[in-house]
């Protein structure tokens, strides 16, 4: 059987992590920057998005409400406040509902955050 040279040497990607070279950085523009501040200023919302980060993979929304004392109007809600703020990406699937965070924004708020450290001060 002959192999296929020209693939040889191509990244390879798994489903859930694309190639590095094909994801472009994320800009945020500064009303997004606020929204998503503001969407983090709320506990909840930030342990919610944290447990979505460490899950890995898409999180299903029964499995967010299990872990969280909250009710499910309230999950929805704040769901719907970090889909807005562009954090998370919600996937459909019939009833069930699973929860990922948006690639690269995260990235890009930590970038302009960082850049606000202020530089060293000449000294005179």
């Amino acid at each position: 059987m002959a192999r296929n040279s020209k693939n040889r040497n191509m990244p390879t990607s798994t489903p859930h992590q694309p190639a590095p070279a094909t994801r472009k950085p994320t800009r945020l523009s500064r009303a997004r920057r606020t929204a998503i501040l503001k969407a983090l200023a709320d506990p909840r919302r930030f342990e919610l998005l944290e447990r979505i980060a460490r899950a890995g993979c898409p999180l299903g929304c029964a499995q967010v409400r299990a872990a969280l004392p909250i009710s499910a109007a309230t999950l929805s809600h704040h769901i719907k406040e970090l889909e807005t703020a562009g954090l998370i990406e919600v996937r459909r699937e019939g009833k069930f509902h699973y929860l990922s965070l948006r690639p690269g924004v995260l990235e890009a708020l930590a970038t302009q955050l960082t850049a606000l450290e202020p530089v060293a001060c000449p000294t005179r």
